[in-house]
């Protein structure tokens, strides 16, 4: 007698489909159980009407020091932005008055020479 070899791609796709078919088949069971679930609890009525929150009082705007320009201002406002921190956070802008940062400034071009 005659040993019948089949093509493997057609063993692949007999498989994939009883595969496909069984978990096709889970899906509708689980489905079911969602609908029939007795432990879902049950819907309440619906709650009357709550009255609307009064509106959250408007920010205060920060302190801007005199010789601060607008535009400064708002670059400070995107650069917060960009970290997720709201302006209303900020309290005040102004200068600092400690030299360190030009001293810093200075001490990083003194080392790239």
């Amino acid at each position: 007698m005659e040993t019948q070899s089949l093509n493997p791609v057609v063993i692949m796709l007999i498989n994939m489909t009883i595969v496909f078919a069984v978990l096709f088949v889970l899906s509708l069971f689980i489905r079911l159980i969602h609908f029939v679930d007795p432990t879902k609890p049950k819907k309440a009525a619906p709650a009357p009407a709550a009255t609307p929150a009064p509106a959250p009082a408007a920010p205060a705007a920060p302190v801007v020091e005199a010789g601060i320009s607008g535009e400064t201002v708002a670059v400070i406002a995107a650069a917060l932005a960009s970290y997720g921190v709201g302006f209303s956070q900020v309290k005040a802008i102004r200068p600092a008055n400690s030299a360190s940062w030009a001293n810093a400034g200075r001490m990083n071009n003194l080392n790239k020479m």
